[in-house]
């Protein structure tokens, strides 16, 4: 049965029905930590590509350690993708803000990432 895209549908989709955000299975495990502190370990991270833009690799948030993670007050809005939450990282003294994102109710063109967050590469270590 095909899903009913009418619910919620990507207002950029809408304008632009050529551009393409493309997911897959990352092949293997990714590790995230900060200064050798492992935040995440997963076996089930997606390959995000989404135009242009480099690879993002995202994982299930409950493959993140949520006792180094408090949700961030930062919210972006993606016309493909829809609203993402974000979260700081703390360890020990340092704290890393909006260090990783997700979209947890993506607009049905991308139901996929629901459930996934992604880090910046930038603030943390991630290993594959």
């Amino acid at each position: 049965m095909e899903a009913d895209l009418s619910r919620n549908p990507a207002p950029g989709f809408a304008r632009n029905p050529g551009y393409s955000i493309t997911t897959k299975a990352h092949d293997g495990a990714v590790v995230v930590s900060f200064e050798g502190t492992e935040i995440a370990r997963s076996q089930n991270a997606v390959l995000l590509q989404e135009g242009s833009y480099p690879p993002v690799i995202y994982l299930p948030i409950e493959d993140v350690n949520p006792t180094l993670i408090r949700r961030s007050s930062h919210v972006t809005h993606c016309p493909y993708k829809g609203e993402a939450s974000y979260w700081n990282v703390e360890i020990g003294e340092h704290e890393i803000d909006n260090a990783l994102w997700g979209y947890e109710t993506p607009y049905d063109e991308m139901l996929e990432i629901a459930g996934l967050v992604a880090f910046y590469p930038g603030k943390v270590t991630i290993s594959t």
